[in-house]
């Protein structure tokens, strides 16, 4: 998992509620467990015109021009701008790794679904709550500006407008560091290798009987 740091990414606009984790990637694409090449197909239903299946080239669909993600103003967007309850529905881990992989690296709504909340911090995706009046306010900001970027500094915990607003989060504070450090679930258990290799060490002097067969 790569390390979070501080970054000041554009910002795409989703004003939906409710957004479950079959429309940010649909279940036909769940096939693959191997963390990458789901950004093609993020929102996939509302992304494109035509039916999306496995394998197909996305670069040859047809594109719908209404769909948010599709405008020219925010390509390249990293930070996406949500209503509340993102991320309900199943518990896909496919949803953080195609949020990810399309290159967001942080989401801001008023409320997130627990599930996914904990799928995304073991994923390296930062996820933001801020009251509904905050979010409206960054709505209001993000459609009046084009190329509206915020700063996002994980380690203050902080969101930092073009204003120069520094709008405060919480977070935990292991999942902050985790995410400043770069460890998923893996990496936090090899942090304490040396501990375990030495443990296995002292195991197998005291009962060599039960690893002849391994040997």
């Amino acid at each position: 998992m790569k390390q979070f740091t501080r970054f000041e990414g554009v910002v795409a606009p989703f004003d939906r509620a409710n957004v479950d984790t079959d429309l940010i990637i649909p279940k036909q694409f769940l096939k693959s467990i191997k963390r990458t090449g789901f950004g093609v197909n993020l929102f996939d239903e509302l992304r494109y015109l035509d039916e999306g299946y496995p394998g197909q080239d996305c670069s040859k669909r047809p594109l719908n021009p209404d769909f948010v993600l599709n405008q020219p103003r925010y390509q390249n967007a990293e930070v996406l701008l949500a209503r509340r309850n993102f991320g309900c529905g199943s518990s896909r881990e496919h949803a953080p790794w195609a949020l990810e992989d399309f290159g967001f690296r942080a989401v801001i709504a008023p409320s997130f679904a627990d599930i996914f909340y904990n799928n995304a911090f073991k994923n390296g995706l930062l996820l933001i709550e801020l009251d509904e009046d905050t979010v409206d306010r960054l709505f209001k900001a993000v459609e009046a500006t084009e190329g509206y970027a915020l700063d996002v500094d994980l380690e203050n915990q902080q969101v930092i407008t073009p204003e120069g607003e520094r709008i405060a989060f919480t977070v935990d504070a292991f999942r902050k560091q985790c995410l400043l450090e770069g460890l998923d679930d893996i990496g936090i258990t090899l942090k304490d290798e040396d501990a375990i290799r030495e443990f296995e060490a002292d195991h197998r002097a005291r009962r060599p009987w039960l690893f002849r067969d391994s040997a």
